[in-house]
C-alpha cells in the first residue's frame, strides 16, 4: 500500500505542485489549506507523513507542529516543513517545534524526493525497533577514505557509501581534515566545530560521551562528526593517540565508522591506515595522479596490512576521451581496480546544493548505482 502524505499549505499553487510531484512518486496525498483543517486531517487520515508550510493565517506551522507533538494520536508521525524562510534561526525553531526535516521553497522534485524516502525510511526503521541492527557490543568496522591527492572526490565517495551504509546499521562519518572541512557545507551542516572540540582536549578525555556530544545528525540517518573550513583550525595538531581515542569513543555509537582520510600519506594517515578495518583509495585516471598513486601503493603495500584490507577505487570527476584505461591504472599500481565511479559533475553540484549524498538526492542515476554496490562491497570486505 503507498504511503499516505498530508501536504499543508494556503497556497493553492504551491498545494497543487507539491501534490503532483508527489503523486508521480506513488504517494497517496491528501491535501489542507490551513491548519486547523490539517490537525484534523491528521488525527482522523493518520497520514505517514506531513509536509506542512510554516506561513499560515490561521496559525503558523510551527504552532500546527507542537499541537501535533501534544496529541498521543499524531506524536509520532514525522514532519517535514515547508517554507520560503530560509534563515538558520528559522530553522532551529522548526527543530525545536518537533519537526523531523526542513525544505526551503522552490525546492527540486529530486531534492523534494530524497527527502521524503528519507524521513519514511528513518520513521519505518524506528518503528520497527531496527534504527541499530546490530547488538551495540558488536565492534562493527572502520573504513577509511584516502585521497592520492586533493581533488579527486575523497570527501564525496566518503559521504555516500557512509549514507548507503546508514540505512543498514548505525553509521558515523567522520572529517579529518581541520581547517579544511568541506563536508558540513557539502551535507547543509553549519554546526562544524566538532572535530575541534573532540580533539583539542587531552587524549584520556576523549571518550564515548565527548564524542557523541559532538555528533550532528543528518536527515539521513547520518551522524555527523565534522571538520571545519575555518583557516585557524588547521593549526589543530591530530595526532595518531587521538584520532585512535576518538575511534574508540565512536564504536559504542555506530556500527560503520566512515573517515575522511584527506590527501596522501604523512605520519597521521599511515596510522590511520593501519588501524583501519578497510581503506579504500581514490584515484584519477590520468597520468600525473597514477604518478603520485603508485608511489602511495608501495608505501601502503610495506605496512604489511593482511589481503583484502585495501581497495582502488577510479573516481572520474569530468568526461574525458584522454583517460587511462582501468586495465592499465592496474598495471600501474599493481593493484584490483574495485569500482570506477562515472563522472557527474552537474549531478554532484546539485547534490551539494540540496545537502544531500548523490545515492539520496538521485537514487536512480547510474552514480548511485556504482557507489551503493562499491558500499556493498567495502561491507563484505571489511568484514
Amino acid at each position: 500500500m503507498a504511503e499516505k502524505i498530508l501536504v499543508v499549505d494556503d497556497d493553492v499553487d504551491s498545494l497543487k505542485l507539491i501534490g503532483l510531484m508527489l503523486q508521480r512518486q506513488g504517494y497517496d496525498v491528501i491535501a489542507a489549506n490551513a491548519g486547523q483543517p490539517a490537525l484534523q486531517k491528521a488525527y482522523h487520515e493518520q497520514p505517514d507523513l506531513i509536509i506542512l508550510d510554516v506561513m499560515m493565517p490561521d496559525m503558523d506551522g510551527y504552532e500546527v507542529t507542537r499541537r501535533l507533538r501534544a496529541e498521543p494520536k499524531t506524536t509520532s508521525i514525522p514532519i517535514i516543513m515547508f517554507t520560503a524562510k530560509t534563515m538558520v534561526d528559522d530553522k532551529v525553531a522548526g527543530f525545536e517545534a518537533g519537526a523531523d526535516d526542513y525544505l526551503t521553497k522552490p525546492t527540486h522534485p529530486a531534492e523534494l524526493s530524497s527527502r521524503v524516502k528519507a524521513v519514511l525510511l528513518r520513521t519505518q526503521q524506528q518503528r520497527k525497533g531496527a534504527t541499530r541492527t546490530v547488538a551495540p557490543t558488536e565492534a562493527g568496522m572502520t573504513l577509511g577514505f584516502l585521497g592520492v591527492k586533493g581533488g579527486v572526490g575523497t570527501t564525496t565517495l566518503a559521504a555516500n557509501v557512509a549514507a548507503v551504509l546508514a540505512q543498514h546499521a548505525d553509521t558515523a562519518l567522520v572529517d579529518l581534515r581541520p581547517g579544511q572541512g568541506t563536508l558540513g557545507p557539502a551535507l547543509g551542516i553549519n554546526r562544524a566545530q566538532g572535530l575541534a572540540t573532540v580533539m583539542s582536549r587531552p587524549v584520556p578525555e576523549i571518550t564515548t560521551r565527548l564524542v557523541e556530544e559532538q555528533l550532528v545528525p543528518h536527515a539521513i540517518g547520518l551522524k555527523l562528526l565534522l571538520a571545519s573550513p575555518r583557516p585557524q583550525e588547521s593549526q589543530l595538531a591530530l595526532t595518531p593517540e587521538s584520532v585512535q581515542a576518538l575511534i574508540s569513543g565512536l564504536i559504542p555509537l555506530a556500527y560503520y565508522r566512515v573517515l575522511d582520510l584527506g590527501a596522501g600519506l604523512n605520519r597521521l594517515t599511515v596510522r590511520m591506515v593501519r588501524e583501519m578495518d578497510h581503506t579504500t583509495i581514490l584515484v584519477e585516471p590520468n597520468r600525473v595522479t597514477l604518478t603520485l598513486a603508485a608511489e602511495i601503493m608501495k608505501e601502503v603495500s610495506a605496512l604489511g596490512l593482511r589481503a583484502g584490507s585495501t581497495s582502488v577505487v577510479v573516481f572520474n570527476r569530468a568526461q574525458s576521451t584522454i583517460q587511462v584505461p582501468w586495465q592499465e591504472v592496474e598495471q600501474i599500481l599493481n593493484h584490483e581496480v574495485t569500482a570506477i565511479i562515472s563522472p557527474a559533475p552537474e549531478l554532484a553540484f546539485q547534490a551539494a546544493e540540496a545537502g544531500f549524498p548523490i545515492v539520496h538526492f538521485q537514487p536512480s542515476s547510474i552514480v548511485a548505482g556504482q557507489i551503493s554496490k562499491l558500499a556493498e562491497e567495502l561491507a563484505k570486505r571489511g568484514s
